[in-house]
C-alpha cells in the first residue's frame, strides 16, 4: 500500500514538473538575435531614394510685382515756394527721365505729388524721389539732394536743437550761433571734416549724409548745443574722422 502512494505521488509530481516546464519559453540570448538580424539584413534589397522635384513656378509679371499706382505727396512750406520754381526743372527731369515717375505741384494743397506709372521699373524709385523732393524742401541745394538718388547709402537726419538742450531766448540764439559760427565758418567746417551737408533752419538741424558721417556731425552739432568751445569739437571730429578713414 505504501509503495503503491509513493508511486502516486512521484508521478503526480512529475506530471506538475512537465507542466510546469511547459508554461516557461526559452528566451534566446540578445546576441544571437542581433546576430540574426545583421545576417538577414546582409541579403535585403535596398530601395534607391527617389529624386524629389521641386516646383516650377511660372514667373510673375511686372504689373501684378508693382501693384497698383502709388501716390505720394510732399507738403512744401511757404518759404520754399521760390526756390521751388526756380530749380523746377532741376527737380524734374531727374524724377521724370531717370526714375520714370510721375511729378506735379498742386496748386490748391501746396503739394509736390509723386505717382508710379507703367514705364516705373524700380521698385524704389519713388522712396529715392520723395527723399530727394523732401531734402530740398528742408533747405538742401539741388545738386547735394541728387545724391540721394544716385546713391543708396545717404539719409537724411532732422532734430531740434532743444532737444538737446531745453534753451530759450538768449541762451538758443547763442547755442545756434555757436553752431553757424562768424560767417558760418563752424558749420563748413564739420561738413568738409565729416563729408555731410548740414542745415539750420530756425531751430531745426538738418543732417545729409551716410550713417557714420551723420553720427560724427551730431556728436559735434550736441557739443556745440551744450556748450564746449568750437576748438575743443574741431580736434574731436578730426580724431575721429582719421580714425574711420584709417579703418576703411
Amino acid at each position: 500500500m505504501d509503495a503503491d502512494k509513493n508511486t502516486d505521488s512521484n508521478a503526480a509530481a512529475a506530471a506538475e514538473s512537465k507542466d510546469d516546464t511547459d508554461s516557461f519559453t526559452k528566451v534566446k540570448s540578445k546576441k544571437t538575435q542581433k546576430r540574426k538580424r545583421e545576417q538577414d539584413g546582409v541579403g535585403m534589397d535596398t530601395e534607391e531614394p527617389v529624386a524629389v522635384k521641386r516646383p516650377q513656378f511660372p514667373p510673375i509679371s511686372g504689373d501684378r510685382l508693382r501693384g497698383p499706382d502709388q501716390l505720394h505727396k510732399i507738403p512744401v512750406p511757404a518759404h520754399r515756394y521760390t526756390p521751388l520754381k526756380e530749380n523746377w526743372m532741376k527737380i524734374y527731369t531727374p524724377i521724370v527721365e531717370k526714375l520714370q515717375l510721375q511729378v506735379r505741384f498742386n496748386l490748391k494743397t501746396r503739394n509736390i505729388e509723386l505717382k508710379t506709372c507703367k514705364e516705373t521699373e524700380d521698385i524704389s524709385a519713388l522712396t529715392k524721389a520723395a527723399d530727394f523732393v523732401k531734402a530740398f524742401v528742408l533747405g538742401f541745394e539741388v545738386e547735394d539732394a541728387l545724391a540721394l538718388i544716385r546713391l543708396d547709402e545717404l539719409f537724411l537726419e532732422s532734430f531740434d536743437v532743444t532737444d538737446v538742450k531745453p534753451l530759450k531766448g538768449d541762451h538758443l540764439s547763442r547755442a545756434i550761433g555757436r553752431i553757424a559760427g562768424k560767417g558760418g565758418k563752424t558749420k563748413f567746417t564739420i561738413e568738409n571734416v565729416t563729408k555731410t551737408r548740414i542745415v539750420l533752419a530756425d531751430t531745426k538741424v538738418h543732417i545729409l549724409g551716410s550713417f557714420q558721417n551723420i553720427k560724427m556731425a551730431r556728436t559735434a552739432i550736441c557739443n556745440l548745443i551744450l556748450g564746449s568751445p568750437p576748438s575743443k569739437v574741431y580736434g574731436n571730429i578730426r580724431v575721429v574722422a582719421s580714425r574711420a578713414a584709417e579703418r576703411f
